[in-house]
Formats: structure tokens, sequence, C-alpha cells
């Protein structure tokens, strides 16, 4: 029961907060940049006056499939911001290009992050396989829960190290998008709101994944007492 009311209660949390992000997508998705520029052009631009010219920016198909891969250095966007005209299309551009200078200067945050990618990548498939087979033979292998929660942390210390790297590459967006004059007043509030919401996601995701590691905490360590 504490695990489900854990679930529910973030499950909620996360449905409320990707309803708010698609709202101000969506709202400032209808305000066109003032001076017509793409997603592409922005991404382009901001790469172009930071000297970085080793990375292609791609389109990739679906809806908030926006990333940045620092094993092809390509910034992908989606059809949406690849040839929106809008601040938020501006904004997202700016905030995945701003992951791209991130990889440029060795940020220390996403260096953390990209070395934990394939420990993560490998743990996140059987993590709750081995926390399940762990709770059910806890009595008798108390080994394979703690095998299980150590898994688990990885990926709840994955989490959070994502957390700085997100909100780094907004403080960028923001920077650049306003010391170039892309965007000014209302505007300029208007990014910082969309990315702000986008970024609230990944802290309930962060934040769920720590009270999970908590509740299989407490159970290993109520078998032990």
């Amino acid at each position: 029961m504490t695990y489900l009311l854990i679930f529910g209660v973030f499950m909620l949390l996360s449905w409320l907060v990707q309803m708010r992000m698609k709202s101000k997508f969506d709202k400032y998705s209808k305000v066109p940049l003032m001076n017509g520029m793409s997603g592409k052009d922005i991404a382009e631009a901001m790469l172009r006056q930071n000297g970085i010219t080793d990375v292609r920016i791609m389109s990739v198909e679906g809806q908030l499939t926006d990333h940045y891969n620092p094993l092809d250095r390509t910034i992908n966007l989606s059809p949406n911001v690849y040839n929106g005209r809008s601040v938020m299309a501006a904004s997202v551009a700016a905030h995945e290009t701003g992951h791209a200078l991130q990889h440029a200067t060795a940020y220390m945050w996403l260096q953390m992050r990209s070395q934990l990618v394939p420990i993560v990548s490998i743990s996140s498939r059987w993590v709750q396989w081995i926390l399940l087979a762990g709770i059910l033979m806890i009595n008798i292998f108390p080994s394979l829960l703690l095998i299980g929660i150590i898994l688990f942390g990885l990926t709840t210390l994955f989490s959070f190290i994502t957390l700085p790297v997100e909100f780094d590459a907004s403080n960028r967006a923001l920077a650049w998008l306003s010391s170039t004059g892309m965007i000014r007043g209302e505007q300029h509030e208007m990014a910082k709101d969309g990315l702000h919401w986008a970024a609230m996601t990944y802290v309930i995701a962060a934040l769920a994944s720590l009270a999970t590691l908590m509740y299989y905490v407490m159970i290993f360590l109520g078998r032990r007492e």
C-alpha cells in the first residue's frame, strides 16, 4: 500500500506538471518571434556565435522529442521547433543548443551524466526484476534486494545529476536570447516560464525516484530489524 501511495502521488504530480508544461508550450508556440527566425535558425546562430562548428542540427519526428546527443554531436529538434518561428520554438532550440555549449566547455555535470549513461541503461533493464525478486526472497536471500537498491540508487543519482544540466542549459539559452536581442521584455518572461515548467518535469521525476528508493531501503532495513 505504501508503494501504491507513493506511486499514485507522484503519478498525479507528474501528470499535473506535464499538463501545465504542455499548456505553456501550446500558448507560447502561438506567439511569433519578433525577428521571425525559426528554431533551426536560432540554433545555428547560437552555435556560430559561440564558435562551435562541429555540431549538426537535425529534425526528428514527434512532439517534445527535442534533445542533444553528445555521442554524434547533434541537436535534434522536433518539427514544431525546427520549423517553428515562435517564442517557444526559439526557447527550446536555444535550450538544446545550451547542451551543445555544455559539451564544448566540458561542463562538469554533463560529463558526469554522460559517464553514467551506459551503467544506467544496463541497470534500468534489470533493476525492477531484481527488486521484485529481492522482495519475494528477502528472508532467504536479502542481499538480492540490496543489489537492486544499489542499482536503483544509480538511476536516482542519474536523475539528480540531470537537474543542474537542464537548469544550466535553460540559463544559457535565456542569457543568449536576451543578450542578442532575440527576445525582449514580455517574450523573455514567456521563454523563462516555458523552460521553467519543462525543468519541473525533471524535478518531479527525480523526487519520485528518491521516494521510491527510500521505500525499498525501508523494506530492507525493516527486514534486518
